[in-house]
């Protein structure tokens, strides 16, 4: 796994060369470099801390837009970033500046004094350090990678933890036990401090359970003490003593009701009187790009125009969440309409399963490349396509493979798809389409 950085991100290349992009789970260099920093953790606002293998992003989103609509200010950390590195740090709900980004991961170097770290760590440090400076009233942390030994779990007492749900991913570093991958997940549980759950396949759901009751933690699964679901055009909100009628999310796709009603969840096990109006605009405001966004401005969004066709774009990598965007897809082609998938993928993810969620809808894929460290080529993209029972056509480039999805037969509805990578790269091509 790799953080792509563009030429605009001058402090973080030098940054990468100092201290190699390489993953070393553990949470003893970080310790010791927020110590030398005077422990900013300790000066955070209270913390909602999000793991999960799926949704993580999206619910951070809902959970951020839920507070703001409420009047809160909200420091964000997500990962990764799709065209800027600064992306990825909101202070009081504005990205921070390249020069203040710049300043602090200066700071934070020389605290570090040539000690072993990795390259997340000095990220993670410098946000701490940043969101320990500005007043706010919440902090939404998210797990970069696992949970246990994530750089982000430095926080003692989270106001709430989160876990989205759980599936497969990142299987070098987490192993193939679905189990032992929650346990990993887990590990932001904190002792007393609340606790609430996605849907869980079993085995998650039991080990997520198990150490919430070790630790005392009061735990809330999604389908059992709340629950959330569409119903007539609407979004529905079951808690304990909230039942809400909703607009649907500003999101598309029934898995973002349950991110929404997730967010909803953790926010009310935090603060109990946020009122109906104020969930109600955030669940319709709520901003997450490459996840089933419509693309309509850049040069992307003016080849679909020129075509008639509607493109969208998403990040989504791994089998379950395929199988989320698959779903939308679906509700997209009751119109008659033909699919057509543009689509790159890393070589070290399961293309296979990616593209196996895709096999009732028929889609034609059109593989293509694209700049990452980890890109698979076209010809491996395209090969995991058909290995999956798809047709597909191999593409020069992405603006190859965007023209020829657009102009195939029938006026399809395109998607890119396949990484957060190349989702990037797709958002890069014009400022009009760079995340605010």
């Amino acid at each position: 796994m790799s953080d792509h950085l563009r030429p605009h991100d001058a402090a973080l290349e030098r940054l990468r060369g100092l201290h190699p992009i390489k993953i070393d789970l553990s949470l003893g260099r970080i310790e010791r470099l927020l110590e030398a920093l005077g422990r900013p953790q300790d000066r955070l606002p209270p913390v909602i801390h999000v793991a999960g293998t799926n949704g993580k992003g999206s619910t951070c989103a809902f959970l951020r837009s839920i507070a703001e609509a409420a009047g809160l200010k909200v420091h964000v950390l997500t990962s990764p970033n799709l065209v800027r590195f600064v992306e990825r740090i909101r202070l009081a709900g504005t990205l921070i500046t390249e020069t203040h980004l710049a300043e602090v991961l200066a700071r934070v170097e020389a605290a570090n004094a040539g000690q072993p770290i990795t390259f997340f760590e000095i990220v993670t440090a410098a946000a701490l350090v940043a969101f320990a400076e500005e007043p706010a009233d919440l902090l939404v942390l998210e797990v970069g990678l696992g949970g246990r030994f994530d750089a982000t779990n430095v926080i003692a007492a989270p106001a709430v933890s989160v876990i989205a749900p759980v599936d497969y991913d990142h299987r070098e570093f987490l192993g193939d036990d679905l189990g032992g991958i929650a346990g990993e997940k887990a590990g932001i549980i904190k002792a007393g401090r609340p606790v609430v759950s996605a849907r869980q396949a079993e085995a998650a759901e039991q080990v997520i359970a198990r150490q919430a009751a070790r630790l005392h933690a009061p735990l809330a699964i999604m389908g059992q003490d709340f629950d959330a679901w569409e119903e007539g055009g609407r979004m529905l909100y079951q808690g304990s003593d909230r039942l809400l009628d909703l607009p649907p999310p500003s999101l598309a796709g029934a898995h973002q009701v349950a991110n929404a009603g997730l967010a909803i969840a953790a926010l009310l096990a935090w603060k109990p009187d946020i009122d109906d109006a104020a969930i109600a605009k955030g669940v319709t405001s709520a901003v997450w790009p490459a996840r089933m966004q419509r693309l309509t401005a850049g040069p992307y969004g003016a080849m679909a125009k020129a075509a008639g066709c509607d493109l969208w774009l998403d990040g989504g990598h791994n089998p379950h969440g395929a199988r989320a965007v698959a779903q939308t897809l679906e509700g997209l082609a009751r119109d008659g309409r033909p699919l057509a998938l543009v689509a790159g993928t890393l070589a070290n993810k399961d293309a296979v399963g990616f593209f196996a969620a895709f096999k009732a809808l028929d889609p034609t894929v059109f593989a293509t490349g694209f700049d990452a460290d980890a890109a698979a080529t076209a010809e491996q993209t395209a090969a995991a396509a058909r290995t999956a029972g798809l047709n597909v056509e191999i593409a020069v480039d992405i603006p190859d493979a965007v023209r020829r999805a657009l102009g195939s037969q029938g006026a399809p509805h395109v998607l890119i798809c396949g990484s957060l990578y190349l989702a990037g790269e797709v958002l890069a091509a014009s400022e009009e389409t760079w995340p605010t």
